[in-house]
Order: structure tokens, then sequence, then C-alpha cells
């Protein structure tokens, strides 16, 4: 069984010496819990830089070689840091990860193929759906009624999809479709991994997921596409961005963070991807949305905070 064991080094002037103190696993758990939640601002953030930056990658390389670099480079850097938690895995590890790796390849191909069609602010909010795609995917295969809180914000998110793809001749962007697409898929991907991801596989799983992700591209690539490198620094950049900061580190960290996180107070940071997304785009790609998509935004934002919202239980009364 591993141990965490987190050194900190402190100075102590008084005598001049260098105090070295072991944090144990208990104290490791306390600090984390005490930073989920900027720490979780962080992340969400940081996986909001997301779709700028497959918009950067597309720049200069195609969409197969993109998710073959991005999340190889990111299983390497993984491998690298938890080897040997890594190399004793089941066989049965390995399958659940090709399965979650090939949910990954397509939400990633239908996402890259869509965003070559719109904006990035846009493919933002529209894979922000996901949230509203999980309850219900989860009412179906538990043959349960939805939440009156899940129907809301599936109305809402509906209306609000409508108002950023839907233009004024009535057509849709095939770009936002695919999107959708992926949001969709990255539902079944979350509803699958729940399933088959436990406390004893869940760092083998969220890695190999990444490798085999990574080795579905390339077979792609190598049928579809003309194998090349990215041609542009900026390209790079991107890629290696994603690869670190999005699936390395993003992935990794997110789902840990969130077990120390209020489920009520969970919407409101998974709101914060599609927000930093929009931002992103304005700021570095100089995007700007039409008036009504800009209102839908606010709608699909509105649907996925009412989508985890639950009623507080109240305890009775002692008498």
């Amino acid at each position: 069984m591993c141990k965490i064991k987190i050194i900190l080094f402190s100075y102590d002037e008084t005598n001049d010496t260098l105090i070295v103190e072991k944090l144990q696993p208990k104290r490791v758990t306390v600090m984390i819990k005490k930073w989920a939640e900027p720490l979780l601002i962080l992340v969400n953030v940081a996986m909001g830089s997301s779709f700028i930056l497959m918009k950067l990658g597309l720049g200069g390389v195609s969409t197969f070689a993109l998710i073959t670099l991005r999340f190889s480079i990111a299983f390497l850097l993984l491998w690298l840091l938890f080897s040997k938690r890594l190399r004793k895995v089941k066989k049965q590890t390995l399958l659940y990860g090709a399965i979650l790796g090939f949910t990954q390849f397509w939400i990633f191909t239908f996402y890259l193929s869509g965003i070559k069609s719109t904006s990035a602010s846009s493919a933002g909010f529209l894979a922000s759906t996901t949230v509203v795609c999980v309850p219900i995917l989860q009412a179906i295969l538990q043959r349960k009624f939805p939440r009156t809180p899940v129907l809301l914000s599936v109305g809402l998110t509906m209306l609000g999809v409508g108002l950023i793809t839907i233009r004024d001749s009535f057509t849709i962007e095939s770009g936002s479709v695919l999107c959708m697409l992926g949001a969709m898929a990255y539902a079944v991907h979350i509803t699958v991994a729940n399933r088959l991801i436990n406390s004893d596989n869940s760092l083998q799983l969220g890695v190999y997921q990444l490798g085999f992700a990574g080795f579905y591209g390339l077979v792609a690539m190598l049928i579809f596409e003309q194998p090349a490198l990215p041609s542009t620094p900026t390209a790079w950049f991107a890629i290696l961005a994603m690869a670190v900061i999005c699936s390395a580190f993003g992935n990794a960290l997110q789902p840990t963070l969130l077990r120390y996180v209020p489920v009520e107070r969970v919407g409101v940071f998974v709101a914060l991807e599609p927000l930093s997304s929009a931002l992103f785009g304005f700021v570095f790609l100089h995007e700007v949305l039409e008036p009504k998509a800009y209102v839908g935004a606010a709608i699909i934002l509105a649907g996925i905070l009412i989508s985890g919202w639950k009623p507080r239980q109240h305890a009775p009364a002692k008498v």
C-alpha cells in the first residue's frame, strides 16, 4: 500500500538550522480539504482554457495528431511521476482503461472537429451541457423519473443551446452539433467511469485511459491522415499546455478535489469552465458572440447551477 509523504522545509533563524517536517497522510488530507475550493477554481479555469488551446493547436497540426500528442505526453508525464504505482496493473484495469480511453478519444474527436467551424467561446458553453446530460442518463439507466430541478435545468439548457446555435436563418452550424455530440459522449464517459472506477484502481485507470486515448489517436492518424508533427511553435505550445495543464493536472486533480466540496457548490465551480473559456476566447482570439448568444450562455449557466441543487433536509424538531 502506497503511503503519501509530504516534506516541508522551514528555516529557524535563532538556531541557524533547517527544519525538516514530514506530514502524515491524515494531515495531508486536512490540507487538501482546506485548499479544495481554491484549487478547484484554479483547475476549472485551467480546464476552461482547453478550447482556445484546441483552436490554436489545430492551426499547425491535424485532429488525430493533436489527440495522439496531447494524451501520449500526458500519459508519459504521469507515468514518470507515479511509475511505482503503475507498474503492477491487473488485466481488468487495462481493459477498463481501454474502454474509457475509447470514450475519451471520441469526446475530443467531436470537440476538435466541431471547433473548426465554431468559436472557442460557443464550444465551451455547449460542452458544459454535459453537467445536465449526466443526471438524465443516470435517470434512464436507473429507470427513475428525474428530479424536478433536473427537468428544469434540461429545459433551460435546451433554450440556451438554441439561442447560441440557431442562426437567424434557422440553421445550425455543423460545428455546434459536433460540440454537443462531444458533450453527450462526455456524459457517457462519466457514467461509464462511475461504474468502473473504485478506490483501488482510480489512479491507474485515470492514467492508462490517457495512454489508450493516445493510442487510438495514433491508429486513426495512420489510417485517415498524413502523419506529421506540429508545424508551428504556437501549435507545440498549445499541445504541451493541453497535455500538462488540462489532461495531466486537471484530469488527475479534479476528481480528488470534488470529494471535499459540498454537492450543492459543485455546479458553481463547473460553471467556471465555460466562463473562463469565453474570457480566454475574448482576450486571446478577440471572439465576440451575438447578443442572443450571451443570453443563451447565461441561461445555460443557470441550468448548470439548478441541476446540482438539492433542497436541504431539515432535521425533525425535538419534542
